[in-house]
This record gives C-alpha cells, structure tokens and sequence, in this order.
C-alpha cells in the first residue's frame, strides 16, 4: 500500500514548502498595474509593504505552535514563520501604491511610470 502521507517528499520541487506562499497575479491595466496576492489564514495586521530602491516587498509573519513535538502528527503542511516577496515596480512614491486585504488576498495598485516625452526644439 503507498504511504500517500510522504508522497511530497517525492516531488521534484526543490523547496516544496514554500511552493504555494505568495501566489500572485499581476495585471496590467490602463493607467496601473494590480497585483494580488494569495495570503490565506494572515491577520491584516501580520503583513508589510515596504517600498525601496524601485522594489515593493510584501512581508508575512505567521506565529504557531513554538512546540516542535512531532508526536502523534502523520502530516505537518502548515507553515509558520516570515517569508517575503519582491516586485520591480520602477521609480513611484510610498504615497501612490494602495493596497487591501480581504478574505486571504491582499490587492496592492501602483501606476504605470510615465514616459517623459522628449521636447523637440525648432530650428531656424
């Protein structure tokens, strides 16, 4: 009989516990970009933005169980402990990204950079 409680340990993925953290989808829209970020079983008050350097971090600190008891457990998927993902969100202000969280998502909007247009100047 396979032990289906082990069949994570057979994966391919390197790093299979941090697989799923921070699912996001990042979509363009007319004038901004929207990202969303999967971070279900968070409080809103365990997550940080932080804008620096042209990157947007979103970090989460999920605190559990400091007993490291393995007794009587045949499976443990839950995660406990920081992580954190960077974005490239070019040259904008703390004050132009917004951001919620709501039912596991968090959505954060930022605007597009604008492109400067070259002025051109007539030659008589």
């Amino acid at each position: 009989m396979a032990n289906f409680y082990l069949d994570d340990f057979n994966s391919r993925n390197i790093f299979p516990k941090f697989r799923n953290l921070m699912r996001t989808d990042i979509k363009e829209e007319d004038d901004r970009y929207l990202l969303e970020v999967e971070l279900p079983g968070f409080n809103k008050e365990d997550i940080k933005l932080s804008l620096e350097d042209n990157y947007l971090t979103v970090s989460a600190e999920r605190k559990g169980e400091v007993n490291n008891d393995r007794h009587g457990y045949l499976r443990r998927e839950r995660y406990y402990g920081s992580y954190s993902r960077s974005f490239y969100v070019g040259d904008i202000q703390d004050t132009d990204v917004t951001a919620s969280y709501q039912n596991g998502i968090l959505k954060i909007t930022y605007p597009k950079e604008t492109k400067e247009e070259k002025n051109y100047i007539t030659i008589e």
